[in-house]
Formats: C-alpha cells, structure tokens, sequence
C-alpha cells in the first residue's frame, strides 16, 4: 500500500487513471451500446419494448444499487482484489447470456450477474483515482471515463456488425471475452493511505455523519434525477430512429457520433473543472441543463442533418456533466469518505437508472412513438439542475473549499472556509 499525508496528484495515480480508463469502457461502453442488442432481443423473444429494457435498467441498477458493498469491501481488502473479482462476474454473466431461451434468463445474467460485477468495479476504482488526485482531479477523472466515449464510438458499430454475422448468442460470448479484461484493470490499482484517512472513522461512523449531511442529501436527490433520463438516448434512440424509417447500421452509427462528441466534452470538461474558479457544481448544473434541452429537442428533429447536430450536442454535453459529477462528491465529503460517500450516491441514484428505461418503453408503448420518452427523460435532468442550485456556495466567487476530516468526524455540516493563510489566500 502507498502512503501519503495528501493526494500526490501524480505518480502511480496515473496508472489508477489508465486502468479507469479501461475500465469505464468496458462498464459503460457496453451498457451504452447496448441499444443494438435491444432492437434483436425485441425480435428473438417477442417481447414489448417495455420488457425488453429491463435487461439494461436491471444492469445499470444493480451495478449502482450494489456500489455500497463494492466500497465496503475495497475499505476493508482495498480495490485490487474487489476490481478483479468483479471482472470475472461481468464476464461470466455475458457468457451465460449467449444461451438464454427467454428474457428471465436475460434479466438473471445480465442484469443481476453482470450488474454485480460492475458494482465491483466502477466506484473502487473512481473512488481510488479520487483519492491519488486533489488540484487535477476533474482533469484526470475527465481522461479516466474518456474510455467511455472512445468505447461507445467502437462498440456501437462492432456490436451491429457482431449480430450481422454471428447472431446475438455470438456476439454475448465475444462481449464476454471483452469483459473479461477488467481483471487486468483491478491488477493495475494500488491502495492509498493518507492522514486524512485516522480521523475518518469507520464505515458506519462515516455512514451516519454522511445520512445528516444536508449538502450530500441534496446532491444525491440532484444525481438520482439526473440519472433517470441520462442513459434513455443509449437505450432508445436506435429504436426512435428505425422508427424514422433508418436502416440499423446507420442508426448504430449515429450512436458512435455521439460518443465522438462526448469524449472530447469529457476532457474539454475536465480541463475546465480545474481551470475555471468558481465551485465544480456550477459547471455541472450547465452541463446538465444543456443535456437535458438537448433530449427534449429529439422529437422534433426529422430530417437526418439536426439529428446529427442533436446527436452531437447531446454527446458533448452528457460527457462533459460526468466528470464533474465525480468532482462535486471530494469537495462536499472529503477524501476519507470518498468510497463510503460514493458508494452511497452510487446506490441510491440506481432507483433512476432502474426506472428511467422501462418508463421510456413503456410510453413508447402508449403512444406509439419515443416523443414523450425523450420529453420526460430532458425533464428529469433539468430538474437535477434545479436541485443543484441549492448546493453550498454554488453562487460563491471562488472553489468551494474542501470540509477539514475533523469536522467531518464531530458532526456533519456544510463544507466550511479555511482561514486566511499567511499569504493571504483562501479568503472568501
């Protein structure tokens, strides 16, 4: 394990960011993806599209609802063990996918598997990079999840043409063989003990403090909100666009667009969350405005060039909102907590990642098109919006600074303003 008596914002922090970067890509990149899966299960089976989109809801809340016991058992082994078990989950359950004979099978396998293997993986290892980075921290998160962009660019077409020429069993057993590397990623991460860390408590110590923590509170409302409409393009939107009479290949195509887009927001987004003064939280709540005028824009896009701005727009804008989100959390709980505080956010925000899919197939059931979806989906983040307006010194003129461990430890109260130095810094 590397000690420390603070981030070392380098070193072997930039290996942690080399293997989030891997390791987004294969989490999120497939989940991203997934859409092309979606239109053949709706065929193989039969089924509603309602029904269809809970393979992916169930994943995607599994993988968060299940981050809590990820974060607890990287507390107590660290994240390198916890991360390559996880890999050998999220593979083992695309395997077993490739053999379904009706979407229960789906839903087990993919959704419960696969999801738990993803909760291993995701928060450890954002919440290690966390805690390896301080004044680059939205710059390193914003090139870590770059995979996620790259990846969704990749995969989209990779995956339609997989189904083209082996069918949706094959394709489930090459994915498989993908996800199969997050266990060199886990390899890859190495524990960081800081000061910080003897003053924090223990799990249940920090739990609390963080459950009467009325900044953490609203966040996590602002995130849940935000993530019940984020993932419906990636789920829906190749179906809303064969809706439109497109042919599939072009229609994936169209989702690599946008992951084009959101990998250069999310490093144009990290940059800026160092760069700019001012609290993170400010640039996420215009990132997340932007995403969410963006969807409700996509009923009304017809012809295929303003769904290629839309796409576009949309990309960058949803890229650029997640580093940030990951930047918020450090200045509102400190370092110590950070695996403990994420894994928290990362559970309760699955109730939007389960339900934002499933609500969208089923308006589409109702009214025979994705117009009322991709409404309700921009709603849901521009009320996430609202929500962080209320956040401490959101309207301040400088960075919110970060809550000292020691006051974390007494009670749980809003981030506080350091005393001047003797340079005459930090003064607000």
């Amino acid at each position: 394990m590397a000690r420390g008596a603070e981030p070392p914002d380098g070193g072997w922090g930039w290996m942690v960011v080399l293997s989030a970067f891997f390791q987004s890509a294969l989490v999120f990149g497939v989940l991203r993806s997934f859409g092309v899966f979606f239109v053949e299960f709706v065929a193989a089976f039969e089924e509603q599209a309602a029904r269809v989109s809970w393979i992916a809801s169930i994943g995607i809340a599994v993988q968060q609802f299940g981050s809590p016991i990820g974060s607890a058992l990287s507390t107590k082994f660290g994240p390198r063990p916890v991360v390559m078990t996880g890999g050998i989950l999220a593979s083992l359950g695309m395997l077993l996918a490739s053999f379904a004979t009706s979407l229960t099978h789906l839903y087990l396998s993919i959704g419960l598997l696969s999801g738990s293997g993803w909760a291993l993986t995701f928060t450890p290892t954002l919440a290690c990079l966390s805690r390896y980075f301080s004044r680059r921290r939205s710059l390193a998160t914003g090139l870590a999840l770059t995979g996620v962009g790259l990846s969704s660019f990749a995969f989209a077409p990779l995956f339609q043409w997989l189904l083209n020429y082996y069918a949706w069993q094959g394709a489930l057993l090459l994915v498989s063989a993908l996800s199969l590397h997050l266990v060199a990623c886990g390899a890859l991460l190495r524990p960081l003990s800081l000061t910080e860390d003897t003053v924090m408590g223990g799990p249940a110590a920090q739990l609390t403090s963080l459950l009467h923590h009325g900044p953490f509170l609203r966040y996590t409302v602002a995130l849940t909100l935000i993530n019940t409409g984020y993932f419906i393009p990636y789920v829906h939107l190749v179906a809303h666009l064969q809706d439109l009479d497109w042919d599939p290949l072009p229609a994936a195509f169209l989702l690599s667009v946008a992951a084009i887009s959101d990998l250069v927001g999310r490093v144009a987004s990290g940059w800026l969350g160092d760069a700019v003064p001012g609290p993170v939280a400010r640039l996420l709540m215009l990132w997340t405005t932007l995403t969410g005028v963006s969807l409700t824009l996509f009923p009304v896009a017809q012809a295929p060039t303003a769904l290629v701005v839309l796409a576009v727009a949309y990309g960058f804008t949803s890229g650029a909102l997640t580093p940030v989100a990951f930047s918020v959390l450090p200045e509102l709980v400190g370092t110590g907590r950070i695996y403990c505080g994420l894994g928290l956010v990362q559970m309760v925000e699955s109730i939007g990642g389960l339900l934002g899919a499933p609500l969208s197939g089923y308006l589409r059931d109702v009214t025979g098109n994705y117009t009322a979806s991709f409404v309700v989906a921009g709603t849901f983040l521009l009320a996430g919006s609202a929500v962080l307006i209320t956040l401490p010194h959101f309207f301040s003129c400088f960075s919110a600074p970060t809550t000292r461990p020691q006051d974390l430890v007494i009670e749980a109260v809003d981030t506080k303003v350091p005393l001047p130095t003797k340079e005459g810094l930090g003064e607000d």
